[in-house]
């Protein structure tokens, strides 16, 4: 407990070490690393998502709760004797530079609340935190993150209408075919403007003719206009950015397309799953184009129907909320800081910076900005809204009113150590992982 409330308060730690020098860490430096090691969210009787199952704030704008899964990574290019290391992705701000790294990447599955004007609008609610292995497809066990919330009778996901936004790296066959067998879930994700999807066949083969069936019809080519047809929908809306820029938003959509699926590892019948496919353009206060490629959307669900093209544009546009909370969680949280060569001990690390996060969500309510010198003309500090930062500036103060149920610590005295003598037998050094061409 003084630990999380040490992540939640923390204003000056660079290292999770330094941790132990907050005024919520009552214990000395060496605790902090028993109480990582001691962590055991096997055996809590509450997952992180029901832990947070009570905060969730229900949604009144829109008819359905919006959830997020995403994937980053935790770079250890120099912990040789850490197990399961791979080649990652990691994104790289010089061009020439290969964007990866050597490490674990983690996927985590969120909650996206409606954006209400008395809160900030990057707050996300993380529901669970999870090590992608080496051998494991990461969007596959977004999946299955997906997957074990709608399942959950103790959730309120469960029965209800649910919509997912993922980037583009999920739009392919086999994440899109994972869930289609929970009704209550419409997948909503971005899609390369390369690719080719297909209408639905114009003459049906019979089911006495001889030969394949027919399962698609003309190509739908996303780089060249001349192979689309008239859209069956049209929607104009507005969008004000953060810097309130003023965009007009032409969004189209085509109903019943179809994509190709896969014949191995094991075979996926897309032709099966028709989905909406959405085309989203934004235009200046001059009517030009903001942008001069248009994005692209796959809704694919059941009751993907039940989704208007507003909703599923607003539903996109805050996924980059997730972002926010990887940016923020690393350099504030020190998500990605906690060095070990234990796996087990860098995966409850995560949880535990997750469950940090989650205190500064409910906390938020009860938080007062306290914003620098430098920062008193920014926006969000005129409209007094909390944002994770000002919660965790705060965060100190709630504490020493509320107090914490943390027992005072007791001195036991020294540890006799080791045996002088004691040889400690050298740690494996394991391969690095590559995920090559099969």
């Amino acid at each position: 407990m003084n630990l999380v409330d040490a992540l939640c308060s923390n204003t000056r730690a660079r290292s999770v070490v330094e941790l132990s020098l907050e005024a919520c860490f009552q214990r000395e430096h060496t605790s902090l690393f028993k109480a990582i090691a001691a962590f055991a969210p096997q055996e809590m009787t509450k997952s992180l998502a029901q832990l947070a199952a009570a905060y969730l704030p229900r949604p009144h704008k829109r008819p359905f709760w919006l959830l997020g899964v995403d994937v980053t990574p935790q770079s250890r290019p120099y912990a040789y004797t850490l197990e399961d290391r791979s080649y990652i992705y990691q994104p790289t701000p010089l061009k020439s530079n290969k964007p990866i790294t050597i490490g674990h990447p983690y996927s985590s599955v969120f909650c996206l609340p409606e954006r209400d004007a008395r809160q900030a609008k990057t707050f996300v609610i993380p529901l669970g935190a999870r090590r992608v292995k080496s051998m494991e497809d990461k969007e596959l066990v977004g999946a299955e993150q997906i997957h074990i919330l709608l399942e959950d009778e103790e959730l309120p996901f469960f029965g209800q209408l649910c919509a997912e936004v993922e980037d583009s790296s999920y739009s392919k066959p086999a994440y899109l075919h994972a869930n289609r067998s929970t009704d209550n879930l419409v997948t909503i994700v971005r899609v390369r403007s390369n690719r080719t999807f297909y209408r639905q066949p114009s003459a049906p083969r019979s089911s006495g003719a001889k030969g394949h069936p027919t399962w698609f019809g003309d190509a739908f080519r996303l780089p060249d206009p001349q192979t689309w047809h008239a859209p069956d929908e049209t929607v104009q809306t507005t969008f004000t950015s953060r810097r309130g820029k003023v965009y007009q938003v032409m969004i189209d959509g085509w109903y019943d397309m179809l994509m190709r699926g896969e014949r191995k590892p094991i075979p996926i019948p897309m032709h099966q799953y028709p989905f909406t496919l959405v085309r989203i353009r934004l235009f200046n206060e001059k009517g030009e184009l903001a942008y001069r490629n248009p994005m692209w959307l796959i809704v694919i669900g059941k009751k993907r129907r039940q989704l208007s093209l507003t909703h599923i544009f607003e539903a996109y546009n805050q996924r980059y909320d997730v972002e926010h909370f990887f940016r923020f969680g690393k350099q504030r949280l020190l998500l990605a800081s906690f060095l070990t060569p234990e796996s087990k001990h860098e995966e409850q690390w995560w949880l535990l910076v997750h469950l940090a996060y989650l205190q500064l969500w409910v906390a938020r309510k009860v938080a007062v900005s306290l914003p620098r010198p430098w920062e008193r003309s920014l926006p969000e500090m005129k409209d007094q809204l909390p944002s994770p930062a000002m919660v965790q500036r705060d965060f100190g103060r709630i504490i020493r009113q509320i107090g914490t149920p943390a027992q005072a610590p007791k001195r036991r005295g020294n540890s006799p150590g080791r045996r002088k003598g004691t040889v400690l037998a050298p740690r494996e050094r394991p391969a690095v992982v590559y995920k090559g061409p099969t």
